[in-house]
């Protein structure tokens, strides 16, 4: 990412820079067909939306995606990938990449890859959930970004 941005939270931010990003959207959606039309609806005035239109956007989930790996090591049991496969979809995460090793000594090592950026709860939540199912002997949290 450039020096040239930063990522804030809306909260400390004047409520004029979303109603640009607003007045925009009806813009592109074609909801209005003016400038005029667009910030009226929004509640800015023009000068505000030509001033800010460039600079200011809002965040793009594509842009901004969130990932964690995991390692986990499974006792060698029917089922024991699956169980695994069910939490981590159970709390609104996608699964990137699952690499399964060959068990060897009844254990078969796992490496998880996941998009976490519209999880249900946190990271912490999930590793618990994953160390609770009877066929997961250890989680570990190798890199989270």
């Amino acid at each position: 990412m450039s020096k040239d941005y930063l990522i804030v939270h809306k909260k400390i931010l004047p409520d004029y820079l979303e109603k640009v990003i607003e007045a925009r959207n009806l813009l592109e959606n074609h909801e209005v067909s003016t400038v005029t039309e667009a910030v009226l609806k929004a509640g800015i005035s023009r000068n505000t939306y030509y001033k800010y239109k460039d600079f200011v956007y809002a965040q793009n989930e594509s842009s901004f995606s969130r990932h964690a790996v995991l390692t986990l090591i499974l006792r060698d049991e029917a089922g024991a990938l699956s169980a695994v496969i069910s939490t981590v979809t159970e709390m609104d995460t996608n699964i990137l990449t699952i690499s399964q090793a060959l068990p060897v000594a009844g254990k078969a090592n796992v490496l998880i890859t996941l998009d976490i950026s519209r999880m249900k709860g946190t990271i912490e939540e999930l590793t618990a959930n994953l160390k609770s199912l009877p066929s997961v002997r250890n989680v570990h949290l190798d890199a989270i970004e």
